[in-house]
């Protein structure tokens, strides 16, 4: 068991790889299905499709915006990281925070996240080699899923097979719905944000609404985190616009917690806040940036398993209970 967990240790980034490898898999998987139900042709051909619409919709995106976004993105954490060095100064000046020879160290840690997102999006090819190789794994898996299941299932005794291939069919359809509870989440969360923001003025509006929708993906962080970019921003543009930036946020999230995931929970997964906050933070705080991503397939099929052990061993107690 030690070994074990020592191995597990040292090869945990191979392992988040590959795990996210079989996240965009799964999400692939849920395209090709979808598509079958209207289309009535070979896999290969639908995953074919889905990934050139993914493709299409990719470059469309970024030759029509690339330049705006390029522009924002180093315009945003320029703005971001001055308002964050007034508002350490003034909370300075107040006496609740160090003096200003520890105001810079401070706000790269405050702002260590925020600075992690805004350079990911302008540096993107530091990411490229892994991104690369979660797709391939990803796309290889989509392929033929069929053949890699079989091999998971060699794996185990023979006598446990069965009730493995239940189980992981479980956690795949499990991941499945996940992912596209998430999706439709993003997207809306994006579209309205930029919208909304565009309407009452806030720079940036783009970018600030395409990061809120890829944040999405990370509940309950990640709305902080675009949070704290939009008022950011609404406030170096003047104190008016800061307080629309604000009712802006309040109402997108308002709406979308009690409208949105709601309806997208019945329909999909339905994790519980607590229990998916702790594991973001868990997550983090071990494998990093990957891992918060990650935390809520984890989380999502972690439990789907527990599940359908109960399951097993409530089945088993009524079978012995009818025996005896």
């Amino acid at each position: 068991m030690a070994c074990a967990i020592a191995l597990v240790v040292l090869l945990v980034q191979p392992l988040l790889i590959i795990f996210a490898g079989l996240v965009f898999a799964a999400l692939l998987d849920g395209g090709v299905r979808l598509l079958g139900r209207v289309l009535p042709i070979g896999r290969g051909w639908r995953l074919l499709i889905v990934c050139l619409l993914t493709i299409a919709f990719l470059l469309g995106t970024f030759y029509l915006a690339g330049v705006q976004i390029s522009e924002q993105v180093t315009q945003l954490r320029s703005t971001v990281e001055t308002q964050a060095m007034r508002v350490t100064g003034w909370l300075s000046a107040q006496g609740l925070m160090p003096g200003a020879s520890d105001l810079s160290g401070l706000s790269r840690q405050a702002l260590s996240s925020v600075g992690r997102v805004t350079s990911w999006v302008g540096t993107a090819v530091g990411a490229l080699t892994t991104l690369f190789m979660i797709m391939v794994i990803g796309l290889f898996v989509a392929m033929d899923p069929r053949v890699y299941d079989r091999g998971l299932q060699w794996m185990v005794p023979e006598a446990d097979r069965a009730e493995f291939a239940l189980t992981v069919n479980r956690m795949g359809r499990t991941l499945r719905r996940l992912l596209a509870g998430r999706l439709l989440g993003m997207a809306f969360e994006g579209v309205l944000t930029a919208i909304a923001l565009w309407l009452v003025g806030v720079p940036m509006a783009l970018i600030l609404g395409i990061l809120t929708g890829l944040l999405a993906f990370i509940p309950n962080i990640g709305a902080f985190i675009s949070g704290a970019l939009m008022v950011a921003v609404g406030f170096s543009a003047g104190a008016h616009v800061g307080v629309l930036a604000i009712v802006v946020y309040v109402v997108v999230q308002t709406f979308d917690g009690y409208v949105v995931i709601p309806m997208v929970a019945k329909r999909t997964v339905d994790l519980p806040p607590a229990l998916t906050l702790g594991t973001q933070i868990l997550a983090s705080a071990l494998f990093g940036i990957l891992g918060l991503a990650l935390a809520d397939p984890m989380t999502a099929m972690v439990k789907t398993a527990m599940e359908r052990r109960s399951e097993r061993l409530d089945d088993d107690r009524d079978g012995a209970g009818d025996s005896a």
